[in-house]
């Protein structure tokens, strides 16, 4: 069955059911996006709700300016663009692939027929809202640093406490996520190398202090 096994492991839904596990499998299915490429844009009709099995997705909202404001990287295994379940019938955002990526799509018309069996609905909103709390977690984090401090957090909640990491996120698109220039990015990289925290070399990203 596609991605059940995945979706047992995943952060959002390891804790539904197995019933509910092997429903959200039966109705999914899998698509493959090129680095840049589009998943769906700010405006456009919500026809599902997508997991991502691997990648990176950058969901952006467009400025009144006609600029890109990054509301999250999505990560592997998180559930996005669940709002189009319940509050409104269009994405709010645009999502595009930072990197090769491969999601697993649940039609919302599938997922609403799901949602009519109690079992269903309530292992469903409770997962939801386990996401609500990850969210305001995170705003508070983004609040309460600096460049430096959402730096840090931001590659800790990216990849773990692993020393060092290959990341195919580029550092204009992590300069988005934390909400900073690239050019200041740059400069607070040049700073953590001199005081030997971290370096960043090609890809490769290593934490010398963690």
């Amino acid at each position: 069955m596609l991605g059940y096994q995945f979706l047992a492991e995943s952060n959002f839904f390891k804790d539904l059911s197995r019933d509910t596990l092997k429903a959200l499998a039966a109705i999914g299915s899998s698509l493959d996006l090129k680095k840049r490429g589009y998943l769906f844009r700010e405006g456009e009709p919500g026809r599902a709700i997508y997991l991502l099995r691997q990648g990176a997705i950058q969901l952006h909202k467009t400025s009144p300016d006609g600029g890109e404001v990054v509301i999250k990287i999505v990560q592997p295994s998180e559930v996005f663009a669940e709002v189009v379940l319940f509050e409104r019938e269009t994405y709010p955002v645009t999502a595009v692939a930072l990197a090769p990526s491969e999601v697993f799509v649940f039609p919302r018309a599938d997922v609403h027929l799901l949602l009519n069996t109690l079992s269903f609905r309530n292992d469903f909103i409770a997962m939801l809202m386990r996401k609500q709390r990850y969210l305001a977690e995170r705003i508070v984090q983004q609040q309460a640093h600096d460049v430096e401090g959402r730096l840090l957090w931001f590659l800790k909640e990216q990849f773990g406490d692993r020393k060092s990491v290959v990341s195919v996120l580029s550092k204009k698109d992590i300069a988005a996520a934390i909400g900073t220039t690239p050019e200041t990015l740059s400069r607070l990289i040049l700073k953590l190398k001199k005081r030997k925290s971290l370096t960043w070399k090609g890809k490769t990203i290593t934490r010398h202090t963690v």
